[in-house]
């Protein structure tokens, strides 16, 4: 009976030492548990590098080994090592999600930069172009400024571009045929056109006032003949009576001067650059 007690008792001593041990290191790891824990926060909170978790001080009854280890002791001892690698997942996340963010804005930065370089060289090509409108402008009125000024500098330089001899008989003043055709031919090309005169100079035989007044009465009638039949402007026309004065002949090889021995009107077309001028702008 006392062996069985005996036995009894030491089974209960051996069954009881595991759990007495196992009390010990939970009661041992508790602040070490807690203090990675601690570890964490302050350095969430301080915005620091994680320190890394520290085994624990004392390794409990069994040491490194317990055979006789609970799951609850486990978890226990597995859970600040979990903490510590969801929180790690959490960093690489966050810190991919900021490197994308990075990159994003960096390509639109790109993009930006890009777009606005070819709205830059496109502002370029039509500052270029607006720069040669204006300089070709410009050559085209320095051209008309010098044309203007050649043309105002000799707007009282007429020259002579045609002529024609108008005859009549002795003491007539009538036009005949031939003369009106001859009116015709000169005056036709001068309808729409400017910067031009008409010289018209009567001569007749005889003497002193007789003379002239014949003269202009021969000149009055080409002056009437062009502006009833052509509509030539009399401010156009300049008249002149010169009796029996000696002129240059036209159809002579000679120089020297004559006295007319009939009646005749001299009838000169003479032009200045005006309509040259006119024909200039109209084709600019």
């Amino acid at each position: 009976m006392k062996n069985r007690a005996f036995i009894a008792l030491l089974v209960v001593c051996v069954l009881a030492l595991p759990a007495l041990a196992q009390t010990s290191a939970t009661t041992q790891d508790q602040p070490t548990a807690s203090q990675p824990a601690q570890s964490m926060q302050s350095s969430d909170q301080s915005g620091q590098a994680l320190q890394p978790l520290q085994p624990p001080a004392r390794e409990g009854f069994w040491g490194r080994i317990n055979p006789f280890a609970r799951k609850k002791y486990v978890q226990r001892q597995v859970q600040p090592i979990r903490d510590r690698v969801n929180e790690l997942d959490e960093l690489t996340s966050a810190n991919s999600k900021m490197i994308k963010d990075v990159d994003t804005r960096a390509q639109q930065g790109i993009q930006l930069a890009s777009t606005r370089a070819t709205e830059a060289d496109a502002h370029a090509v039509d500052a270029g172009n607006k720069a040669q409108a204006a300089q070709q402008t410009a050559n085209q009125a320095n051209t008309r400024i010098t044309t203007v000024e050649q043309v105002v500098g000799n707007i009282d330089q007429y020259k002579a571009t045609n002529q024609t001899e108008i005859r009549f008989r002795p003491g007539q003043s009538v036009l005949s045929a031939n003369a009106k055709s001859a009116l015709d031919d000169l005056a036709a090309p001068l309808k729409n056109q400017r910067g031009y005169i008409i010289e018209v100079q009567g001569f007749s035989s005889g003497h002193g006032t007789a003379a002239i007044t014949v003269s202009q009465k021969m000149a009055d009638s080409v002056v009437r003949y062009l502006v009833l039949n052509h509509d030539i402007p009399v401010y156009r026309i300049y008249v002149v009576g010169m009796g029996n004065a000696p002129v240059q002949s036209a159809s002579a090889q000679e120089q020297s001067g004559r006295r007319t021995s009939g009646g005749r009107v001299e009838v000169s077309l003479l032009k200045n650059d005006l309509e040259q001028l006119s024909s200039t702008s109209t084709q600019q």
